[in-house]
């Protein structure tokens, strides 16, 4: 990989251009997606390790042996990510989801003003990336919450007109101290859901991407788009995370699943088992 991007960057171009490719919606419907996409914000932290996705090789050994495993159905990440699994041909059959703004950096003072300096639609289209996910945080207290509200809706036009579905993960959000935390009670969700739902100029093509929480039958009634659960950061007991998911994934218009550190970085290291304990959830 060292090698190709030194001397041959069309490398990465030709990688995508001969990647097998499958659609979003095959099979039985559902989705396991395994997100990658933090340490383009600054969060390297898992598992208790602040740094634990530092090591690039490290985090790409446990994505391709993610990738491996049956019923993984893709990868979500930044183009850095993609482009070195399209390099290493990880992205056969798989799906490839760009993540788009990842300029709120993690305890920055403009962590609100999340700006798009990741995939664009045009980029995606061009490397026929399979679908797109931005983050949607709205903090009330905040101004800067309304350039990104702006910013989102934007690209969910772009992308509908494109025809390239695209996940919106919403939270509100508020400050505490110099951290931002999310509300994860069921009516800070449906709110934030039904905010996120009315963003861009269609909706045809967006999907959500939403936090497993108490009361979850109320936050799907409040929408009808397509919904994966998020996966969270695993900070409780492995089986307790995976019965709140068995749970959800049961309810009306759930699709599927996008977790990330629990799984590339679960508590005894054994990325094989977690990978396919959470395939069995979605696919069973």
């Amino acid at each position: 990989m060292r090698r190709a991007r030194h001397a041959d960057p069309g490398a990465v171009a030709s990688a995508y251009a001969a990647r097998v490719r499958r659609p979003l919606v095959a099979g039985d419907g559902r989705l396991f997606i395994v997100a990658a996409d933090h340490p383009a914000r600054g969060a390297l932290g898992a598992g208790g390790d602040p740094m634990a996705m530092a090591n690039r090789y490290d985090l790409l050994r446990r994505l391709v042996l993610a990738l491996s495993r049956p019923g993984v159905d893709g990868v979500l990440g930044t183009p850095d990510i993609l482009d070195d699994l399209a390099l290493l041909g990880a992205l056969d059959g798989k799906i490839a989801v760009g993540s788009m703004n990842r300029g709120g950096l993690h305890g920055a003072v403009f962590e609100m003003d999340d700006r798009f300096t990741g995939h664009d639609v045009d980029s995606m289209v061009a490397s026929q990336v399979d679908a797109a996910k931005l983050l949607v945080r709205i903090n009330l207290q905040d101004a800067a919450t309304a350039r990104t509200l702006e910013s989102t809706a934007q690209a969910v036009t772009a992308a509908a007109r494109a025809r390239l579905p695209i996940m919106l993960e919403p939270f509100l959000s508020r400050w505490a101290g110099r951290r931002v935390v999310n509300d994860l009670s069921a009516e800070a969700v449906v709110t934030s859901v039904a905010i996120a739902s009315g963003l861009g100029g269609s909706s045809a093509y967006t999907w959500l991407k939403l936090p497993v929480v108490p009361d979850m039958d109320r936050v799907l009634d409040a929408t009808t788009l397509p919904t994966l659960l998020l996966g969270g950061d695993g900070g409780g007991e492995p089986a307790d995370t995976y019965a709140a998911w068995r749970s959800a994934l049961a309810l009306p218009g759930v699709h599927g699943l996008v977790v990330g550190r629990t799984l590339l970085y679960p508590r005894d290291d054994d990325v094989r088992q977690a990978v396919d304990i959470a395939a069995g959830l979605v696919h069973d």
